[in-house]
């Protein structure tokens, strides 16, 4: 959509003060698997202190609300059961708007979504022979080949398939694993149908989060381009991006439009933080008074070099190729996080892509936070 917020923006003010509520992704932002990630408990304990609301909004619909809480609390994080919000309970809604009181819905996941169906007066079946007027199907990781069966049986015979989401991985703490999505082309494949998606980034995730969480002035965090940013773009919601999950610096600076984050940072620290804008230009002679890389000696640019400028960096896309150099240094109230370097070349290839000459070339010679660009 147009008219949102402006990809990697300047905020004076800490997030936690501008937003009421943080909706927050809790696989790659909150833990990993059974594992804590590194600040998150803290941050979340501060951003509440100071009068932000922390409402988790997952796509995974394994679990329900009462047992995600009890999860946040094995990673020391408080929480109630108001306070989660599931591609699980979107599902539900979806189903419920569209099917009379009592209908048969064949489950395919788990618990969260068996709980999340029956709270909207639907009745979960598990076989095709049940005659379900619709299925429904969530991330488990015990679903076997003849559960997905009876799914396709449904399906076929003309059942009404709603997907929670279709994230084709979830990160643990042994690395990536498939998620939701992957058993969903399965059964794409197996009945030649597509589902409806309800979870991130589709729109009823986000006007149920909404919905249940009261929030005027939200901000959407996380960790997935392509879920989190994206249903933030979408929305035409302020979103923060965290490095402690799925998205890497490499994607994050190929991204299209609808994946690009207003802020970015390295962990959810970035809540309680300001964050530095980028200057753009594009043909101009001079940058914070230093010539363009590769100009002439007369220091009149190519036409199409893109110059983009974050805190003590100068990003330069040139011929397709981005290349860094330090700039005068820019006092900034809240200080340097390590990732302005790296703010600067994705907008200035961001840029350059729109303008249709994309970067194909990383400069070997790299500045902090932007090792892994290839």
């Amino acid at each position: 959509m147009t008219g949102g917020p402006r990809p990697l923006s300047a905020s004076p003010s800490a997030l936690v003060d501008v937003h009421d509520v943080a909706l927050m992704d809790l696989d790659g932002v909150v833990y990993r698997g059974s594992q804590a990630v590194p600040h998150a408990a803290v941050t979340i304990a501060a951003a509440r202190d100071r009068g932000m609301r922390v409402v988790y909004v997952t796509n995974n619909a394994l679990r329900p609300p009462a047992e995600v809480v009890r999860r946040l609390a094995s990673v020391g994080v408080s929480a109630a059961v108001p306070d989660v919000v599931t591609s699980a309970q979107a599902a539900a809604r979806v189903l419920a708007q569209r099917l009379p009181a009592g209908a048969a819905v064949l489950v395919a996941g788990g618990e969260g979504l068996r709980e999340a169906v029956t709270a909207e007066g639907l009745r979960p079946v598990t076989t095709a022979g049940e005659q379900p007027v619709a299925v429904v199907q969530g991330f488990d990781p015990d679903l076997d080949y003849a559960r997905l069966a009876e799914a396709a049986l449904a399906i076929r015979a003309g059942a009404f398939w709603v997907a929670s989401n279709v994230d084709a991985t979830v990160p643990t703490e042994r690395g990536l694993m498939p998620g939701n999505g992957s058993l969903v082309a399965m059964l794409r494949t197996a009945t030649g149908c597509d589902p409806m998606v309800t979870g991130k980034p589709e729109r009823a995730m986000h006007e149920e989060s909404v919905r249940r969480s009261g929030a005027r002035f939200p901000l959407i965090v996380g960790d997935r381009l392509d879920t989190d940013i994206e249903s933030a773009v979408r929305s035409g919601t302020p979103s923060l991006l965290v490095l402690t999950g799925v998205a890497c610096p490499a994607e994050l600076l190929r991204a299209q439009g609808r994946h690009r984050p207003t802020y970015l940072a390295a962990d959810l620290r970035g809540l309680l933080a300001c964050h530095p804008g980028v200057v753009v230009t594009v043909g101009r002679a001079q940058v914070d008074g230093v010539p363009p890389q590769g100009a002439d000696v007369d220091g009149n640019p190519h036409c199409d070099d893109v110059v983009a400028v974050c805190g003590g960096w100068v990003a330069q896309v040139r011929d397709s190729t981005l290349t860094w150099r330090g700039a005068r240094p820019v006092t900034w109230a809240g200080g340097t996080d390590g990732l302005d370097a790296l703010r600067a070349a994705c907008v200035a290839a961001w840029t350059a892509a729109d303008r249709g000459a994309p970067v194909h070339t990383v400069a070997g010679d790299r500045p902090p936070g932007c090792s892994d660009l290839d």
